[in-house]
């Protein structure tokens, strides 16, 4: 497994760290057909094969990324730390992440990490593995 630590803004370390994510509880990982994301109570797991694509986005406003977020327009999960950039994931099947028990699917997730570039590369290396 390769693991991506989210990039979090000092400003809002404190606020993120009052709702569970921080060092070791933020963060994606790419492997063995899997990938999947911690941020703090909040999870996502996916089969790499059911990623339809990436795209590194940015800048956004920090209201509308800072945390966990669920979009109005589509139903997108993002998991915030920064207002700079991060990396969004589409599914070819939506996943859950927000609600436990899959009453609510994403058809894809935004991602503040470290190194979405990288992130992005790596996702890629596992799905023509």
């Amino acid at each position: 497994m390769t693991r991506f630590a989210f990039d979090v803004a000092p400003a809002w370390r404190t606020p993120l760290s009052l709702i569970g994510v921080g060092p070791g509880r933020a963060f994606a990982e790419v492997g063995e057909g899997v990938f999947s994301v911690r941020f703090g109570p909040w999870s996502l797991r996916t089969p790499v094969a059911n990623i339809s694509g990436t795209e590194v986005t940015g800048p956004y406003t920090a209201w509308k990324v800072i945390g966990p977020h669920l979009s109005l327009a589509d139903r997108g999960v993002t998991f915030g730390t920064n207002a700079r950039k991060g990396l969004c994931v589409r599914f070819r099947t939506p996943v859950p992440a927000l609600v436990p028990g899959g009453f609510l699917t994403h058809p894809g997730a935004t991602l503040t990490v470290s190194a979405p570039e990288e992130l992005a590369e790596a996702i890629e290396h596992a799905r023509e593995v």
